[in-house]
């Protein structure tokens, strides 16, 4: 370790302790926390915000920072000091009274979308999301570089040199691809689904997505699995990865594909390297990289027909009343049925992108000033029924349905689009070195986990995305495989020329 990155170590230990701390009340918030408990505890989180702040923008760092130069040190030293200048620019251009008022603003936030998404009353959430949209406003013309001014500076936060410019092309295309094959694909007999939506006893719902998640990869002597309104992962270091799942009695394949989406999340976050893990690098390359590995496990991998070839049977053991009956074939028919519907996490892979669209496009909207937060509600319902022929029926199922935008979010949604992209073109590359059919007909996920662990996970972000993606597939970004791999297989399963 070079003199000068020993001098740093203090400040950087101190700001992951706070870091953890921080996320270690989102994950209370989520799970165990009482109702009553949040405007107490924004105090407390905001408080920890500012320490935060006041960590990194400490005199000693920046001093520190200066005397660093580009060659100095080891190539993961190096890394960490880029991160953390540009974490700095960005920290540094918000006020800290700004920064922990936003906190607190968050917290809060959070619960009036909760209340507001259980009464299906949009009025109750809008004031926070006006405010929420006002400090983004703001915090991007704070981070605004010759390169990039607004919604492109909230972006940056979540995917690094995936502008408005590069992103409009990406949906543009998607758009052109996927709606007409919708529109074919809504014309054809419709697969028969209801068995999944009997009545299905919860708790052994959780003993089977519990070996879900083991079988998958997870290392439950490293990891948590609990529930929330909103599944999600969260990491402390790669010995410490939690995620959630949310049941529903009637909906067998809600917790499901949740579970092994959020494993996809964890595995990730277990397998970085200890070098890694605790540090700045010890995170996602990026939110798209990160999305890539849990839409790849959950769609490319749960939902084909050789993943399900060693385990249906356990399922059927525990529910033989709703699925004796049913074969294997039907099952994985089922679990692949394209349907538009109102609510993002239960979409289908082929109307996903659809919804981030629709996301996405209010995201512009709204950071741009060209919408009222009152008007949200009516042109969110105008686009659905626009991309995906459908009206959600009440702002519950509508817009109130994600957890983001109360979280502060902007700029998060289209990763998840270019999450399944970037699987897409991994997987391409996998299915060249590995048979991978032949492997999950076996139940070796193994040769999977490794290959991704290899090129992807152990990296942490000590690589970027467009490193990683290079690195492991050999061409730059190619949303063309996203696009061949959805039309291949859903023609062949509605049977589609």
């Amino acid at each position: 370790m070079s003199q000068i990155f020993e001098q740093l170590m203090p400040y950087l230990e101190k700001h992951m302790a706070l870091q953890t701390a921080l996320a270690l009340f989102d994950w209370d918030d989520a799970t165990l926390a009482p109702k009553e408990a949040g405007e107490q505890t924004a105090k407390v989180i905001g408080i920890l915000a500012e320490e935060d702040f006041l960590c990194l923008t400490n005199p000693e760092v920046k001093k520190i920072l200066e005397k660093f130069e580009a060659k100095e040190g080891e190539e993961k030293e190096q890394a960490i000091i880029r991160k953390i200048k540009k974490s700095l620019r960005k920290t540094e251009a918000i006020p800290k009274e700004e920064k922990r008022a936003y906190a607190e603003l968050q917290s809060k936030s959070q619960k009036a979308w909760q209340k507001a998404k259980k009464e299906n009353d949009f009025s109750i959430f809008a004031p926070y999301l006006k405010e929420i949209i006002a400090y983004n406003k703001k915090f991007a013309s704070y981070g605004s570089t010759k390169e990039q001014t607004g919604y492109d500076v909230l972006l940056d936060n979540y995917e690094e040199t995936f502008p408005v410019e590069v992103l409009d092309i990406f949906f543009d295309k998607l758009k052109k691809e996927l709606i007409p094959l919708l529109q074919k694909i809504q014309k054809q007999p419709q697969i028969e689904d209801s068995f999944l939506h009997q009545k299905y006893e919860i708790e052994k719902q959780k003993e089977f997505n519990r070996f879900l998640a083991e079988y998958i990869g997870f290392n439950f002597n490293r990891g948590v699995m609990a529930e929330s309104e909103h599944p999600f992962t969260t990491s402390w270091h790669n010995h410490d990865v939690r995620i959630t799942t949310h049941y529903y009695e009637e909906n067998l394949a809600s917790a499901i594909f949740s579970t092994i989406h959020e494993s996809g999340h964890a595995i990730y976050e277990q397998g970085i390297e200890d070098q890694y893990t605790q540090t700045i690098l010890g995170e996602g390359a990026s939110c798209g990289i990160h999305e890539s590995q849990s839409r790849f496990m959950e769609n490319m991998i749960g939902r084909s027909r050789a993943f399900w070839v060693p385990i249906y049977g356990k399922l059927v053991e525990l529910f033989p009343k709703q699925l004796k009956e049913v074969s294997l074939d039907q099952f994985v028919a089922a679990i692949n049925r394209v349907q538009a519907d109102e609510i993002r996490t239960e979409a289908d892979e082929l109307t996903y992108c659809l919804h981030i669209m629709v996301r996405y496009e209010l995201e512009k909207l709204m950071i741009n000033g060209e919408v009222e937060v009152e008007e949200l509600p009516r042109l969110w319902n105008e686009k659905y029924q626009e991309y995906l022929g459908i009206t959600p029926e009440n702002d519950t199922v509508g817009i109130l349905q994600d957890v983001h935008w109360s979280m502060g979010s902007m700029g998060y949604f289209p990763s998840y689009a270019l999450g399944n992209a970037f699987a897409a073109q991994i997987y391409a590359k996998m299915q060249k070195e590995i048979n991978v059919e032949e492997e999950l007909s076996k139940g070796n996920i193994k040769a999977i986990r490794e290959f991704l662990h290899q090129h992807v996970h152990q990296y942490g972000a000590f690589k970027e995305a467009r490193e990683i993606l290079k690195e492991t597939t050999k061409e730059e970004f190619n949303p063309d495989y996203f696009i061949i791999y959805l039309k291949e297989k859903y023609k062949k399963l509605y049977g589609i020329s």
